[in-house]
């Protein structure tokens, strides 16, 4: 796992070629969302990391990074190797003055 910060995450989302997966809670998720993230749910991941991660090459949001963390450990168990968690997560984005989509 590598945590990266926002503005690293920005630039590596600009690149293309990563999977943005955002693993809050529904209701976190409702209140919006970095643009181009898909939601899976940590609860969800745990269950069953191989129905939601397809490939390498993930980028892990949460709130603050905290969960993301935990996602990351999960995608690394389930054999991926590129993972990434987003210091700051979503409140970190926002704060930044960064888009977000409801």
């Amino acid at each position: 796992m590598i945590r990266i910060s926002t503005e690293e995450a920005a630039q590596l989302i600009a690149q293309g070629g990563y999977d943005l997966v955002d693993v809050r809670e529904p209701h976190e998720w409702a209140g919006g969302h970095i643009p181009g993230a898909r939601h899976v749910p940590l609860g969800a991941l745990a269950r069953a990391p191989a129905d939601h991660l397809t490939r390498d090459r993930v980028i892990f949001v949460c709130g603050h990074g905290m969960r993301s963390q935990t996602a990351c450990a999960i995608a690394r168990s389930a054999g991926l190797s590129q993972v990434f968690s987003v210091d700051g997560g979503v409140v970190g984005w926002a704060a930044e003055g960064r888009p977000l989509s409801p």
